[in-house]
């Protein structure tokens, strides 16, 4: 079976190969020669375009993507090629200077070497790239502009559909190589798997859904603001998950509602069908989720994440949670317990307060080092943030050789803990980290 430092490289290259693909058909197709200014300027259109069309599959609701490469990896790319292709469309048109516009010339019966004057045709090509610079704005700046989620997203999608729209537009009738039949069905084509991947996440996959139906059993209060969610499948056999992957949750609203937040499962495979969530009171939907009753229709769609162990033959496991990150981690090692693993882990645990320590009891059992930001006077703990000096204490050299570190929490601490763990010789492929707090 193929290593993950194989399946990414494979999905690298697919990615490579479909971006440059329509540059390749473009070249294919030819035409009269040109100033290289001017083939830069069609090649970084072209990238640009095929870059936004393919970001519609790197949206993080493709299980054979996002859990085969990972959720880190897959939606920094995202942002990574969205920024690049908004990068492209910006240095397009000005490469254009200097190229004749207007009407046809005696020299050019095909209008092959002049840029069109038609404003509709040039209108839709600027109006994608305000649109564009718009989207990648606003998600950057999500959190400061205050939008509820569920809006965000909304118009993030509405604002992707409308660029491809009308860069299609631009692209056929304004482009010199897609006003090519060949190229201008190729387009076609190409825009319509995008938007079909739409309809398939937002369309098909909540027609499926509802026959998968779950329901609430129950909503227990495990420390100030944070709640254990508990789902129970009904007529079916639940879910099919690994410990330490997640899912988009959707409690008491219909399959096609936009009001679903992708959680973490925190309860193992191992301890049959119902599968348990911690939720942190922090937005909208989560402030309510003491108000939820029981009974109450839920709807699952994942698993999704690579943020597992399954398969690992290290002969050591080190689990580091920052607050509610604890919760694919306790998965982890509810199921490592469960099937007996005999490997040795080692447990750290980054809070703020002391009454904010979730599953105590039971974590009590494990090799566990608890750290608190803000202390009592009686707390006899480790005090602090989980950083490089907490890492250096815990572990030995032997262990950054040899284990696996697996880390869930706050951005800023696994950046710490990464680094200092790379410091310490520990392998990339032995750091296995998620987040769900993209800038």
């Amino acid at each position: 079976m193929e290593g993950p430092p194989v399946r990414v490289f494979l999905l690298i290259a697919a990615y490579a190969a479909v971006v440059t693909l329509p540059l390749i058909l473009s070249w294919a197709v030819g035409g009269p020669p040109r100033p290289l200014h001017q083939e830069l300027a069609s090649g970084l259109g072209i990238l640009s375009f095929s870059i936004i069309l393919v970001e519609f599959v790197l949206s993080g609701r493709f299980k054979r993507v996002s859990n085969r490469i990972g959720m880190d990896v897959t939606m920094r790319a995202h942002q990574l090629f969205a920024r690049t292709a908004l990068l492209f469309a910006v240095l397009h048109p000005f490469l254009y200077r200097g190229t004749p516009t207007g009407g046809q010339r005696p020299w050019d019966p095909t209008r092959q070497l002049t840029l069109t004057s038609d404003f509709t045709y040039i209108s839709t090509g600027i109006a994608a790239l305000i649109l564009l610079f718009c989207l990648v704005a606003f998600a950057i700046a999500r959190k400061q502009l205050d939008f509820k989620y569920e809006t965000w997203r909304l118009m993030h999608g509405l604002g992707a559909l409308l660029i491809a729209a009308l860069l299609l537009h631009h692209t056929v009738y304004a482009g010199r190589y897609g006003s090519e039949p060949v190229m201008t069905w190729f387009w076609l084509a190409m825009t319509g798997v995008a938007m079909g991947s739409l309809l398939y996440v937002y369309l098909l996959v909540p027609l499926r859904d509802r026959g998968r139906r779950w329901r609430v059993s129950s909503v227990d209060c495990l420390t100030p603001r944070q709640w254990q969610v508990t789902v129970t499948p009904v007529n079916h056999a639940g879910l099919d998950y690994k410990a330490g992957q997640f899912v988009w949750l959707n409690i008491g609203h219909s399959t096609f509602s936009l009001k679903e937040n992708p959680f973490s499962i925190c309860s193992a495979p191992a301890g049959g069908p119902d599968v348990s969530f911690m939720i942190k009171e922090l937005g909208d939907f989560t402030r309510t989720i003491g108000q939820i009753q029981p009974d109450t229709i839920a709807y699952l769609d994942g698993p999704f994440g690579s943020l597992t162990v399954e398969g690992r033959d290290e002969p050591g496991i080190a689990l580091i949670a920052g607050g509610v990150g604890i919760a694919p981690l306790l998965g982890i090692l509810r199921q490592l317990r469960a099937m007996n693993d005999p490997r040795k882990i080692k447990f750290i645990y980054g809070n703020r307060k002391e009454d904010q320590i979730a599953w105590r009891d039971e974590l009590d059992g494990a090799d566990v080092t608890y750290v608190l930001s803000e202390p009592s006077e009686a707390w006899e703990g480790e005090v602090g943030f989980v950083d490089a000096g907490l890492v250096d204490r815990v572990f030995g050299p032997e262990e950054f050789e040899n284990w696996l570190f697996v880390l869930c929490g706050p951005a800023i601490m696994m950046e710490v803990v990464e680094t200092r763990l790379i410091e310490k010789g520990t392998t990339s492929d032995r750091i296995l980290s998620e987040r769900f707090d993209y800038d």
